[in-house]
């Protein structure tokens, strides 16, 4: 086994799709409305203060059309939007309705409410929105840009290129014209092409994230580590809870030869419960690099155990917003009351946060309290369902005792995000323990052909599924691929 997914997987299964809507900054915002006359000066100066970060001075904006014109949809689609800048998740979602409430075929309504749902549903769910946003307005740029990006984290390369066509038609010098166009051929393995158009974009050297990443790995596939790893320590920086950007960072040190730096800034993190299996090789091979082959063997056989990470209190971390630190700290220290008083004074303030939400639902879990961390974790996902989440409420729900509820949360996530191997393998260790082989294997092919097919504890599993179903030359196939990728076991010298 190497450190290195398989090919063009990498590209592929990442979620490339620009959140468009942002691409200024690292914070994705729907796209602006279109205002009406009468309070069109004030719906342009609160755009840009909040494109100037300046939310106070967009509220007070805002504040004055609603005295003007309360029923307005334009309005109400800029109040959704600086709600959810400022963190107010939840009443975001009722200003988006009230929009669309006072003019069901409201274009702005209907894209920004398309936005919202694949963040929580995924592209499936969110598709009639874009179909009726883009039939409310067919002209959209904004609209065929995030259409043309969902379509291609959908998995429906030829729909994603025939909609970034139709974007190039309405706007032809817009740059997420030839992001999209970059992402489709890093996908397609055409790397020259897709570094081409990236830089022909602008949107990396202007810092967009989903930009940034993509170009780092562009350089990942194209053997540049130290160019790859400069533009992933810079997003890690401004995202330090993105574990995904850790661990590409993680390979990108290793495979640059800093074997050294990746033992020091990741060495504590590879020892905590809540590290993934992949983190844990990429530290194991560093120390085998360094020499250190007493500290490489523990964890080179955690990873290749195949130990997924298991509930356990979330580790302080450098970078992290100081309320998530405070409740780590207080949590980690078995400071219960802490946890609890902290939680509940976070809730109070910030009511309407799924990102406070989910900051209490892993106080309650922490604090032993299944079933408060399922309620938390069900307000956060009416806002967004990421891995992290649905993983942590399949915990809080096997603790209580219910894997009915924690197979359902799979299959949900899996369903709404069909190309993440994590999910993908999480739901067939479910179906796998409760003798669902078939479904298992299914589930296992896809995660393999998605690039997962280095993990030898998924192999394993796959090869128990082909023995379950007595398809024997399938599992010596199998038997014989984890034998190549299982390494010899290391011993201290």
């Amino acid at each position: 086994m190497t450190c290195r997914p398989e090919g063009r997987a990498l590209l592929a299964t990442l979620g490339l799709a620009l959140m468009l809507a942002a691409c200024g900054g690292a914070e994705r915002a729907p796209p602006p409305p279109d205002p009406s006359a009468a309070i069109a000066p004030l719906l342009g100066k609160a755009e840009a203060a909040m494109a100037s970060g300046a939310l106070g001075e967009a509220a007070q904006a805002l504040d004055a059309a609603l005295a003007r014109a309360p029923e307005d949809p334009d309005l109400w689609v800029a109040i959704a939007r600086l709600r959810f800048r400022g963190g107010e998740h939840l009443t975001a979602l009722e200003a988006a309705d009230h929009a669309l409430a006072l003019r069901p075929d409201h274009a702005s309504g209907l894209l920004l409410r398309a936005l919202m749902v694949r963040d929580v549903h995924g592209f499936a769910a969110a598709r009639p929105w874009f179909v009726a946003a883009l039939a409310a307005d067919p002209d959209s740029a904004d609209a065929w840009a995030e259409y043309a990006a969902s379509l291609g984290d959908g998995g429906e390369a030829g729909a994603m290129l025939a909609a970034v066509r139709r974007l190039a038609e309405l706007a032809p010098g817009d740059p997420r014209v030839f992001y999209l166009q970059a992402v489709l051929a890093a996908r397609a393995g055409e790397l020259g092409l897709a570094r081409s158009l990236l830089d022909r974009s602008g949107l990396a050297a202007r810092g967009v994230p989903a930009a940034v990443l993509l170009d780092a790995l562009i350089s990942l596939e194209e053997g540049n580590p130290d160019s790859a790893a400069e533009a992933l320590a810079r997003l890690a920086a401004h995202q330090p809870a993105n574990a995904r950007l850790r661990e590409l960072l993680a390979r990108a040190l290793l495979e640059s030869g800093r074997a050294g730096e990746v033992a020091a800034r990741f060495g504590p993190e590879a020892a905590l419960a809540e590290a993934s299996p992949y983190l844990v090789m990429v530290v194991a091979r560093a120390q085998e690099q360094l020499g250190n082959r007493a500290a490489a063997a523990p964890l080179l056989a955690r990873a290749y155990a195949g130990a997924r990470p298991r509930l356990a209190v979330l580790a302080p971390r450098e970078g992290l917003p100081q309320p998530t630190i405070t409740l780590r700290t207080a949590a980690a220290r078995g400071a219960q009351g802490t946890l609890a008083a902290e939680a509940a004074r976070l809730a109070a303030r910030f009511p309407a946060s799924a990102d406070v939400a989910s900051l209490v639902g892993d106080a309650a879990l922490a604090g032993k309290d299944p079933g408060g961390a399922l309620a938390a974790y069900a307000r956060a996902a009416r806002v967004k369902r990421p891995w992290p989440l649905t993983r942590k409420a399949v915990l809080a729900a096997r603790a209580q005792g219910d894997e009915a509820a924690a197979l359902t949360l799979l299959a949900r996530h899996v369903a709404g995000e069909p190309d993440g191997a994590s999910g993908l393998v999480a739901l067939a260790e479910a179906e796998a323990r409760r003798g669902g082989w078939r479904r298992a294997a299914l589930l296992l092919d896809h995660a393999i052909a998605l690039g997962a097919g280095h993990d030898p504890a998924l192999l394993a599993l796959r090869r128990d599924a082909a023995r379950a179903m007595g398809d024997r030359e399938a599992a010596a196939r199998l038997a014989a691929r984890i034998a190549e990728v299982r390494p010899a076991p290391l011993a201290a010298r």
